[in-house]
């Protein structure tokens, strides 16, 4: 199977402007911003998506709701941030590789979508 985009980003292949790396993940600015802040929080390990994702994903998954946090205070959002998971082609999933969406810094709606 190709490598995804974010296999290519992680690999440096591809260039993005990165705001956070550590070992498990690797958080982007969205090259189409949905909002004034846009990161994609990305595993290194590659998981599909969230429902193809296994008890063995527990750490990794957990790490990246972590790293939201960490990126969100770095970045200083204290009026709040949302985190998106896309799952599928009614989701809007455009790539095979769980990320996560950290969008701030403009007033979301609810209901989304």
């Amino acid at each position: 199977m190709p490598k995804t985009i974010f296999q290519r980003i992680i690999d440096r292949e591809i260039p993005a402007k990165i705001e956070h790396e550590d070992e498990h993940c690797i958080v982007i600015h969205d090259v189409q911003p949905q909002a004034p802040v846009h990161l994609l929080i990305i595993p290194k390990q590659v998981i599909a998506r969230i429902g193809e994702a296994s008890p063995d994903d527990q750490t990794t998954l957990g790490h990246l709701l972590l790293v939201a946090g960490i990126v969100a205070k770095k970045l200083g959002l204290p009026r709040g941030f949302r985190l998106v998971i896309n799952q599928g082609p009614d989701a809007c999933e455009s790539v095979p590789h769980l990320h996560i969406h950290l969008l701030a810094k403009r007033q979301m709606t609810w209901p989304p979508g």
